[in-house]
């Protein structure tokens, strides 16, 4: 079993792919070739928002709008605590310095009530100057927006939705990466539109905003090649890689969000009377990048991986430590205090197998190990 099941999709895709990666190869036009320009159009429409600029990776779109928003030493970014290290690693890379939110124990996002107080807190001591939000879509779900945005514009914040595991997802019918005022995705493979290599993109409907997010992407570039007006990065999608996404792209908007969701809803009827499964709010849809349940206590987690594992079942901790714990923010970034359900969490989640090609009876398999092992 796989946990995410790559190379059944390109069995399945292999007929459209191979074409479009040979055609780069015969046209050698291996970087900014026309397909990742009809890739960004691709992408702008599906999520609903007049500009998408390409780039190498997740984590450079991140950076990308911090540099666009020129985020700075003595600047403040709010950030979960319970995320991928690069939510927090790109704001320490602008020189701001990252203060973590404690998230919700239900959706696993950023808890508005504890980003008050993270707010209220930086306020309060007047060392930094409050500028940014970051709020990650985590595991494939949205996190919420409508209030997000209520606080932002209370505070005077610029708000970046990191959505590098929620593209796809939905509020109301209206798409993940597009409620920032920048948003960004990661198109690492794994991820619910993953490429074969790494990729990522930045989203925005500000005119001067993209015109700045596609300078910074080449070197700071001017009106040329050899005119940099500023400081940038070398951060292109490669023309092979926007070919491949525009093949699962389409496979991704046909049926594989759909059948995800599918084999998520069997899951949580086979599961939910004996783990906590997610929740998933009223108007919220997820692209379930991971489908993740709690445990009791880490040593029921950890007994249950590894009865999985006996079974040759992968599984995986999504995330085992806080950001606010990691030894790159030197011990620095808050006190266990403030971050309750992060610290419960990242002792108790599990997260399963589970991909648009998973069968039924794969899910049944899964279900049951667990089930005789609790």
């Amino acid at each position: 079993m796989q946990f995410r099941d790559l190379k059944k999709q390109y069995q399945i895709l292999k007929k459209d792919i191979d074409p479009a990666m040979i055609q780069v190869a015969t046209d050698c036009n291996f970087i900014n070739g026309q397909q990742v320009k009809e890739l960004e159009r691709e992408l702008a429409d599906y999520v609903g928002v007049k500009h998408c600029i390409t780039c190498a990776n997740g984590t450079d779109a991140l950076t990308m709008a911090m540099m666009a928003w020129d985020i700075k030493e003595g600047d403040a970014v709010f950030v979960p605590d319970f995320t991928f290290f690069s939510s927090g690693e790109i704001v320490a890379h602008a020189g701001a310095a990252p203060v973590f939110v404690d998230v919700d124990l239900d959706t696993f996002n950023i808890s508005e009530e504890s980003l008050i107080v993270q707010i209220e807190n930086v306020i309060k001591e007047g060392k930094l100057r409050p500028r940014a939000i970051v709020a990650v879509d985590l595991f494939g779900l949205p996190a919420d927006f409508t209030v997000l945005k209520k606080i932002a514009d209370k505070y005077g914040l610029l708000l970046l939705e990191d959505g590098a595991q929620g593209f796809g997802g939905s509020i109301d019918g209206k798409k993940a990466c597009s409620f920032g005022d920048i948003s960004t995705t990661s198109f690492f493979p794994a991820k619910p539109l993953g490429c074969y290599g790494d990729g990522g993109a930045v989203f925005t409907d500000d005119d001067e905003t993209a015109q700045l997010l596609e300078s910074i992407r080449i070197h700071g570039k001017g009106d040329g090649k050899y005119d940099n007006v500023r400081i940038g990065l070398n951060s292109r999608l490669d023309t092979i890689q926007a070919a491949i996404l525009s093949i699962k792209l389409k496979a991704f908007r046909d049926y594989e969000l759909q059948d995800i969701n599918q084999a998520a809803q069997l899951y949580t009827e086979k599961l939910k009377d004996i783990v906590k499964t997610p929740i998933i709010p009223d108007g919220f849809y997820s692209s379930w990048a991971q489908y993740t349940i709690q445990l009791e206590n880490r040593e029921t987690r950890n007994k249950i991986q590894q009865d999985l594992k006996a079974k040759d079942i992968p599984s995986m901790i999504y995330y085992q430590k806080p950001m606010h714990k990691q030894g790159a923010f030197g011990g620095q970034a808050g006190s266990d205090e403030l971050f309750h359900n992060t610290i419960k969490l990242c002792d108790t989640v599990l997260s399963l197998p589970i991909h648009p090609y998973i069968t039924e009876e794969d899910i049944a398999l899964v279900a049951s190990v667990i089930k005789e092992n609790l």
